[in-house]
């Protein structure tokens, strides 16, 4: 962590695609506090972008980030939205940024947590404070307990469990924050598809008959990854997620209560319960004995 003391002072706001950083903004705003979006070129969206205080910038352009966040007063900076890992080559380095190849190339050399662990450090070494989005933000952050109508069955909570114990043992690989089981049954583990296509790839599997289940049997579980960075990356779902899971026949969704985010709870509940599905906000997994 920054030894930068936390402030009330304008909040940069670095977002990707999708809807959490205006989510995040609005709730910032609403405590009487600015931001300032620095919109990243190719994901944020361009309509939304212009309703805040905004730069627009590119990924790798660390030293024009830097001198825009230090004119406007930034001393906190929150990373939200979704960006799709470039590879060096597609990155438009600036000068600034140049010094900082080696790491940046050494940072490449594994998953996304080891990724994002050297940009936290390169921020902070800036001197930045470095804040999760639910730190600024608390309501994104799914609630423990049943969120809609329905309510997960004995079988599914067996598959709760079997999905949260996986996802534990998985995570020292820095993959995917998903899984889909089924019936006891392991369906599918995210990898760099993401969650979306994980789900669609079951809805197919369903289509062809390579995957024989009843419809309403099977669950979406999502949980960070063990030791991950909550600053970023926390796992998401929305809408969007219970119309894939539904498409893909699955019975339910369960997150980790306060280990996930949701733009607009209400909005995933009516959703859901719209679709017939559950979703549950679960507690995280309790390492066994002998575990760390």
């Amino acid at each position: 962590m920054s030894d930068v003391a936390p402030s009330n002072g304008p909040l940069a706001i670095v977002c990707g695609a999708g809807k959490f950083p205006f989510a995040v903004a609005d709730a910032v705003m609403r405590r009487s506090r600015r931001v300032v979006l620095f919109a990243l070129a190719g994901w944020a969206d361009a309509q939304e972008v212009a309703r805040y205080p905004h730069h627009w910038v590119r990924l790798a352009q660390v030293g024009h980030m830097h001198r825009l966040a230090q004119a406007d007063g930034c001393r906190e900076v929150v990373f939200i939205g979704a960006v799709t890992r470039p590879s060096i080559s597609q990155l438009r380095i600036d000068i600034f940024t140049l010094r900082l190849l080696p790491r940046i190339i050494a940072a490449y050399r594994g998953g996304d947590d080891h990724l994002l662990s050297h940009v936290a450090r390169i921020i902070e070494q800036l001197g930045y404070r470095l804040v999760g989005a639910h730190d600024v933000a608390p309501e994104i952050l799914v609630p423990e307990g049943r969120l809609g109508r329905h309510a997960p069955s004995t079988r599914d909570e067996a598959d709760i469990a079997l999905g949260q114990a996986l996802l534990s043992a998985i995570s020292r690989f820095d993959v995917g924050q998903a899984v889909v089981t089924a019936a006891n049954r392991v369906i599918a583990v995210e990898a760099a598809e993401g969650t979306d296509r994980m789900l669609a790839r079951i809805a197919e599997l369903r289509r062809d008959g390579r995957l024989h289940l009843p419809d309403k049997v099977g669950v979406l579980v999502k949980a960070p990854k063990v030791g991950q960075d909550r600053r970023f990356d926390l796992p998401s779902i929305g809408p969007g997620t219970v119309a894939a899971a539904a498409a893909a026949g699955l019975a339910g969704i369960a997150v980790e209560a306060k280990g996930a985010i949701t733009a607009d709870v209400q909005e995933l509940v009516r959703a859901a319960d719209a679709a017939g599905l559950f979703v549950v906000g679960i507690p995280p997994l309790q390492p066994t004995r002998g575990e760390p």
